[in-house]
């Protein structure tokens, strides 16, 4: 065989037809379910608020590398990603001006500032959120009813602001029926109140190959086994909250999560027990956003004790 048969050339040697811009127009496909749910319960403003976090991020992106005289990356689809992402994390009815903001930060401090996407540590819709949640705790913090869906409260009303599931359940005691939670017509983020609508869009992801289960698996079990230890009830705490949303689009992060399957156990579980001991014992009353930041930050850690041994290497002895 002839040596100018072979093509010599630095790793990765895999080339795959799967594309950056084909991995975030699946996402964007699989996240609208949740984004049509959240539009259909909260109404004209929520769309405001998704088209404003959409649109901002990929300004922001495009003038930012366009100053620092780089190629400008819109055309992935990764900062129209994170703008969807930010904006179904949102309350419906935030001011305009607030999700700007934060989807600026999102792409800025969260993204841009590491050298853009593939380098940052964070997945940056998250930090956008983080930073709106320290800056506007009572705007971020306000939530709304969808109108006439909440009959279980015994009472006739047209528009009730009230707190979410989960803060209803820490601070009263009340425990929103399953049915509400699963369809979506309870108080809460835009994108993280139909249960149904994220677990569409998350079958669409797994059988297209993007995500695996073991993040999203070991997350939402060690929810569910650390709410039945505590005394909670599990069904309710998976269905509450951002879990499920987070869970799979936001935990799977291809840039910021592990990649070694121990790892992505890991750091599932790891997610799982810093979301319960947040939802149980924290100020907050939901847990998943600081649960994946702080499991974000081990996860170069986490990558590098679970590598696999190279072909041939043997345990250190002592």
């Amino acid at each position: 065989m002839s040596v100018n048969q072979f093509i010599v050339s630095s790793s990765p040697h895999i080339r795959s037809p799967i594309s950056t811009a084909v991995i975030m127009r699946d996402v964007i496909f699989a996240l609208l379910p949740a984004s049509f749910a959240g539009v259909y319960f909260f109404g004209t403003h929520a769309l405001a608020v998704i088209v404003t976090g959409v649109a901002t991020a990929v300004i922001s992106e495009a003038i930012i590398e366009k100053l620092t005289h780089r190629p400008v990356t819109v055309g992935d689809f990764s900062a129209a990603v994170t703008g969807l992402l930010l904006a179904l994390t949102l309350p419906p009815d935030l001011p305009l001006w607030i999700v700007a903001v934060g989807a600026i930060v999102a792409i800025g401090l969260g993204k841009q500032v590491f050298g853009g996407l593939g380098h940052n540590p964070f997945n940056p819709a998250l930090i956008g959120r983080a930073v709106l949640l320290a800056s506007w705790p009572v705007a971020m913090t306000t939530w709304r009813w969808p109108i006439t869906e909440a009959p279980w409260f015994g009472q006739d009303f047209d528009v009730l602001t009230s707190a979410t599931p989960l803060a209803a359940m820490k601070l009263s005691g009340v425990k929103t029926p399953y049915l509400p939670l699963f369809f979506g017509s309870v108080a809460g983020s835009i994108g993280e109140t139909s249960a149904v609508a994220i677990l569409l869009g998350a079958a669409f992801l797994l059988l297209r190959g993007h995500i695996t289960w073991r993040i999203p698996g070991f997350y939402i079990l060690t929810v569910a086994i650390l709410s039945i230890l505590f005394g909670q009830d599990p069904v309710f705490h998976i269905l509450a909250g951002g879990l499920l949303l987070g869970a799979f689009f936001m935990a799977t992060d291809y840039v910021s999560t592990p990649v070694t399957p121990l790892g992505q156990a890991i750091f599932g579980i790891g997610c799982g027990v810093l979301t319960v001991l947040i939802r149980l014992y924290g100020g907050y009353p939901e847990g998943v956003c600081y649960s994946i930041l702080i499991m974000d930050a081990a996860t170069a850690l986490i990558d590098r004790f679970t590598r696999p041994r190279r072909f041939g290497e043997v345990k250190h002895s002592a």
